[in-house]
């Protein structure tokens, strides 16, 4: 009984590695967008706000239905107020931008299973979800210059008087996932599109999350432009006032095409040669 069961999971592991697909690698490009406290509040407006992402790839396929990948993938984010679609928000009149360097390691799911050998299943859907590690640092335009805002505490980070409120972190992680179709064009090179959302664990992807502060106080303890950037409305405010909504955090989006290169000749590369021989166990 042993020697079966012995056979039948050798048998199991040949024909796992028989419809593995190896590794790929490949280049991305599309469009990264953001939302949070600055998103202008409609659709078209978000859209306007989009900016070019790219970036690199490696993916290992386990089998036809599950794969892992890693990437590498950049953009640019950016939102102002003065392009809301409430008169409140325009009236707040904040703005950023900030580049991303996310790493990211996910698992993907093809939903009808994806094999470019022999063309068997060339084309699928796919769900995927992971972890990101990603690097931001939101700035404002002020005084002719692109400025840094986490250094200026503008809602009172670090300050004596603020002893909950500390710098926020500029590297934090993220939640990818999404949805996305491949299709091989031929045994070796695959193309795609993948729609992907990052759910954030920071609120400061823009520099804004909770409440002002007096003027004052920043301008005697962090400076003129920590005072300024603070408040850019032109109008006095309500000290502990909100200036943001610190009970949703931010999210950022990748979103584009892919092509892809495999490289193991383990059933894609030369698979129409390959297409007669067959895999497993025969008993």
């Amino acid at each position: 009984m042993r020697l079966l069961f012995s056979l039948l999971f050798a048998c199991s592991l040949l024909t796992f590695n028989a419809s593995a697909q190896g590794l790929e690698a490949g280049v991305f490009a599309g469009i990264a967008n953001y939302k949070g406290e600055l998103s202008p509040g409609s659709f078209g407006g978000n859209l306007k706000q989009s900016h070019a992402a790219y970036g690199g790839f490696a993916r290992y396929n386990i089998n036809n239905f599950v794969s892992v990948r890693f990437n590498v993938f950049a953009g640019k984010l950016s939102s102002e107020d003065a392009k809301a679609i409430t008169e409140e928000q325009k009236a707040r009149n904040l703005s950023f931008r900030s580049n991303v360097l996310e790493f990211g390691l996910t698992g993907e799911f093809n939903i009808l299973g994806y094999q470019a050998y022999n063309f068997e299943s060339p084309i699928s859907p796919y769900v995927f979800a992971g972890i990101n590690m990603f690097k931001f640092k939101p700035q404002a335009y002020y005084e002719n210059a692109w400025v840094d805002l986490r250094p200026l505490g503008t809602e009172g980070q670090g300050l004596e008087e603020f002893q909950g409120r500390k710098l926020y972190k500029q590297v934090d992680f993220s939640i990818p996932f999404g949805v996305g179709v491949k299709y091989a064009l031929t045994d070796q090179w695959n193309v795609g599109l993948e729609v992907g959302m990052r759910a954030t664990f920071t609120d400061y992807l823009d520099d804004v999350s909770t409440t002002y502060v007096d003027y004052e106080l920043l301008l005697a303890q962090n400076g003129l432009e920590a005072a300024e950037l603070s408040n850019r409305s032109g109008q006095d405010v309500i000290v502990g006032s909100p200036r943001g909504d610190d009970s949703n955090n931010d999210w950022y989006f990748m979103s584009g095409i892919f092509i892809s290169y495999n490289f193991s000749d383990n059933g894609l590369v030369g698979g129409r040669n390959k297409s007669r021989r067959k895999s497993g166990c025969n008993f």
